[in-house]
């Protein structure tokens, strides 16, 4: 079984939350970094009690994540634009974002 890698961060870009994020009290829409995501791609939040509980749930899942970040955004934005939630016209940004860091 494999764990998270550390630094990936595209559980907290790829996915739109609903759920209130200190500093982001309506959420944050698919493809928009979260503000609790810190230089290195870590939570902020990570083992605090203010973590939004579907952040809490999220895991690693290979068949999810891929063998690397940009497979992981590229596979949460689709998943995302499956089920309805996402904004199509974000999915150019997805790629910004895996480039940058």
């Amino acid at each position: 079984m494999s764990e998270c890698r550390p630094g990936c961060g595209a559980c907290c870009i790829a996915p739109s939350i609903s759920s209130p994020i200190p500093g982001m009290p309506d959420g944050k829409p698919a493809g928009v970094r979260c503000v609790q995501l810190d230089e290195r791609n870590l939570c902020r939040l990570f083992g605090d009690p203010r973590r939004p509980a579907v952040c809490e749930r999220f895991d690693f899942d290979h068949e999810l994540c891929g063998d690397d970040r940009g497979e992981a955004l590229a596979r949460i934005a689709a998943l995302e634009l499956a089920s309805g939630t996402g904004e199509p016209d974000r999915g150019p940004g997805l790629r910004r974002y895996d480039r940058a860091t």
